[in-house]
């Protein structure tokens, strides 16, 4: 049977949790996913959890803050002028708590678009978090290999 390799393609279900929260991805009762190890489809620390599971295997990885997202960094959340903000997001978009929102033209250090969480916001200031939104958390990843090549 074939085992998990750091460049594998796989198809597998996947839940991924906080251990007492709704689920953040959940495929399990739906397509499953396609995915290749190493082409950062998935965050190093779940795709070292997968490494040697053979085709069929259930697991269940419990990971703490530090190990799963790495730990909330204040510095990464900024507070920006609304105004400032126009040149990267749509006049059209109104900004709320809670938001997720794609900086057009902004770029993260990776190369790829910058993402942030919006944390507060007013008439003139939007406060953003860039932090992976499960920074800091405790994360509970399921997984059902279903296919290994």
């Amino acid at each position: 049977m074939a085992h998990v390799r750091p460049d594998s393609l796989l198809t597998l279900h996947y839940r991924l949790a906080p251990p007492d929260g709704r689920a953040w991805v959940d495929t399990f009762g739906h397509n499953p996913a396609t995915l290749t190890l190493g082409a950062r489809q998935l965050a190093p620390a779940l795709e070292e959890c997968l490494l040697g599971l053979e085709e069929g295997a259930q697991a269940r990885f419990e990971l703490e803050p530090d190990t799963a997202f790495g730990p909330h960094d204040p510095q990464r959340v900024q507070r920006v002028p609304r105004s400032l903000l126009s040149q990267y997001v749509p006049d059209n978009v109104r900004l709320a708590v809670g938001d997720a929102v794609q900086l057009a033209g902004l770029t993260s250090a990776s190369g790829a678009s910058a993402a942030a969480t919006v944390t507060a916001a007013d008439e003139q200031v939007v406060e953003l978090d860039f932090n992976h939104p499960l920074a800091g958390k405790a994360v509970v990843f399921d997984v059902h290999i279903l296919g290994v090549l």
